[in-house]
C-alpha cells in the first residue's frame, strides 16, 4: 500500500521507518515560519502541552486512520508524551502532534527533529445500535468489575 504524503513546507521531512518491520513512521518537527506562534527553536515548558507542526499533510485511506503514538526514545529521553493524536482518512489539513512535558526541565524542540511516529492502522466501520434493556455481554465471565479487579499484582 503506498500512504501519499505532502510536504506543505519545503523544510519537512515525510515520515520514514528507520527499520522495514517497524511498524511506526517517525514523525518531524517542522516549523511554520510564517506563524507567529512557531520560531525555528519551539520549547515545551514542564507541565506544558503543545501542538507541534510537522509541515506535512497525509492522505489516509478510507478504512484507516493514522495514530500518532509515542517515540520511545523521546519519552524516555525527554520525558515527552503524546496526547490524543488521531488523523482521520477524511482529515486534508497538517499533521500535528500534542506533546506534553511531563519531566522536570523544558525541552527545546529544534527543526527535523524526531518528535513520535505515526502508525496506519485498519478501523472496522460499524453501526451504533442503543438496546433498550441491558443484556450486553451477559456470557461474559468477568462481569462488571473495573479498574484492579483483577488484582494488582
Amino acid at each position: 500500500m503506498n500512504l501519499r504524503v505532502y510536504k506543505i513546507r519545503k523544510a519537512a521531512k515525510l515520515p520514514l521507518r528507520a527499520h522495514a518491520a517497524d511498524a511506526g513512521m517517525d514523525l518531524f518537527y517542522c516549523p511554520d515560519k510564517q506563524h507567529a506562534l512557531y520560531g525555528t527553536d519551539y520549547c515545551v515548558h514542564p507541565g506544558e502541552s503543545k501542538i507541534v507542526p510537522t509541515g506535512i499533510k497525509v492522505e489516509v485511506p478510507y478504512g484507516y486512520m493514522l495514530e500518532i503514538k509515542n517515540k520511545s526514545s523521546v519519552a524516555a529521553k525527554k520525558q515527552l508524551l503524546v496526547g490524543a493524536c488521531v488523523v482521520d482518512s477524511g482529515y486534508d489539513g497538517e499533521v500535528f502532534v500534542n506533546l506534553h512535558n511531563v519531566g522536570s526541565d523544558a525541552r527545546t524542540l529544534e527543526p527535523g527533529q524526531k518528535i513520535a511516529q505515526a502508525v496506519l492502522i485498519p478501523v472496522e466501520p460499524c453501526v451504533v445500535v442503543g438496546c433498550d434493556t441491558d443484556t450486553l455481554n451477559e456470557n461474559s465471565t468477568r462481569g462488571d468489575g473495573a479498574l484492579g479487579s483483577t488484582g494488582d499484582r
